[in-house]
């Protein structure tokens, strides 16, 4: 190969790398944005949204802890109202969906199951009409008979209805509950969000810029913790944050998942 070929070619070559740098750069995704709340001149406490950019300064108030609900409220509206006028075209739930039981469930009462019938036999000896007369045995006693993927009676049902409802409940407490989310200025999740409004949790996962990566529902919960809500994110397992997982989703039943959707 003579040396203008070769030349050529490790031209070329350094092209291509270039052109393949430049690709790879072209699609990185953007830096996660910085959420830094200015200062006060006056050292007054100063409350910003999670979009890290629309604040406000609570004139007159140094201490966070002195800020009530019902003043956390109106700064969370004035906030929201703000956002509002400079995102007039964004896409934001007008109105709350609610869907999910929102109030502490009565004790269940479940209905006294059928008696045992003829079943098909499962793996290992056992049928289905065994674990009926199983659950028959068990009338006035607070606990589920039947098997996840063999037979269960109507008892277990509203037992694991129950169940479900008191998390969601739970769950519906903390997010309007400032003392429980660890709030440091009284502000909590329904304050921007009324009946988690505008979560939209069946689009998770999905790429958030606030983070600079692909989150999950619980990632962007913490966000909002950290940031307006000011308090210390959860852990994974915080019974606080599953019961608000719960309460999100809840809100949302019957809307068909479509991860990655912004």
């Amino acid at each position: 190969m003579n040396a203008r070929k070769t030349l050529g070619i490790a031209a070329l070559g350094a092209l291509g790398l270039s052109l393949g740098a430049a690709s790879a750069a072209d699609t990185q995704p953007p830096a996660p944005a910085k959420h830094e709340v200015p200062r006060s001149a006056d050292g007054n406490v100063v409350i910003a949204l999670c979009d890290g950019q629309t604040t406000l300064e609570v004139k007159g108030v140094k201490d966070p802890a002195a800020i009530d609900r019902t003043q956390a409220q109106a700064i969370s509206d004035q906030l929201m109202a703000e956002w509002h006028r400079k995102n007039p075209q964004a896409n934001w739930d007008p109105a709350p969906v609610k869907v999910a039981l929102a109030q502490k469930p009565a004790a269940p009462n479940p209905p006294t199951p059928p008696p045992a019938s003829k079943a098909a036999a499962t793996p290992g000896g056992d049928s289905a009409a065994s674990d009926a007369a199983a659950v028959g045995q068990q009338q006035g006693e607070a606990v589920q008979s039947g098997h996840t993927y063999g037979a269960y009676s109507a008892r277990d049902e509203a037992l694991w209805k129950a169940s479900a409802e008191q998390m969601v409940t739970e769950g519906h407490r903390v997010f309007h509950d400032a003392r429980s989310l660890g709030s440091t200025v009284a502000v909590s999740c329904d304050m921007c969000h009324p009946d988690a409004a505008n979560t939209h949790p069946e689009t998770y996962p999905k790429y958030q810029v606030q983070l600079g990566r692909t989150a999950l529902l619980r990632d962007m919960i913490n966000w909002c913790i950290e940031n307006p809500v000011r308090g210390k994110p959860m852990a994974e397992d915080d019974p606080r944050m599953k019961a608000m997982e719960a309460y999100i989703l809840a809100q949302r039943k019957g809307v068909k998942l479509e991860y990655g959707k912004h």
